[in-house]
């Protein structure tokens, strides 16, 4: 029996689930699209989704499990809520910023973040930020220096930590 985890976010699309989940599958090591449901006629007058058209696609990214909904236009994502990516090294940050930005459909925004092209808010951000913990002249730095980027860079940010 497949253990399931205490929390597993639950993304309401319109009808893209299924898409989005193999999409975020195909970036992420360790990851799989695991049982799909679908509607049947049942709560027609409640849901109004097509008989046999995608209602669930559970998937793991890395070995988090999530729940794509097919919940139809009601709601979407905003900023509110990010998935955040940790990063060991400027070039997994530069792999999954291209994966999930601009290059894969999304668009890229302020401080390490950005939205896929369903929308969905992530982190994109070194695991280790030491330089942002500490209180002091270095933090100050390095946080003035994140302000001013996109896609944040490591070297640059322990750069104005170090103040150079």
């Amino acid at each position: 029996m497949a253990t399931i985890n205490k929390i597993a976010p639950c993304l309401w699309f319109d009808n893209q689930g299924e898409e989005a989940a193999r999409f975020y599958v195909s970036i992420f090591k360790n990851s799989a699209v695991g049982a799909i449901s679908h509607y049947g006629k049942a709560g027609f007058e409640t849901h109004r989704r097509k008989e046999g058209s995608v209602m669930t696609v559970a998937f793991t990214l890395d070995g988090q499990e999530f729940l794509a909904l097919n919940g139809g236009p009601l709601f979407k994502f905003n900023e509110a809520v990010s998935l955040m990516v940790p990063c060991e090294t400027q070039a997994e940050i530069d792999y999954y910023w291209d994966k999930l930005g601009t290059a894969g459909g999304g668009e890229d925004g302020p401080c390490g973040w950005l939205k896929d092209k369903y929308g969905l808010s992530w982190q994109i951000a070194p695991a280790n930020m030491p330089w942002l913990a500490r209180d002091g002249e270095g933090s100050d730095r390095a946080m003035a220096a994140l302000m001013q980027m996109k896609k944040l860079d490591i070297a640059a940010l322990e750069r104005a930590y170090n103040g150079k």
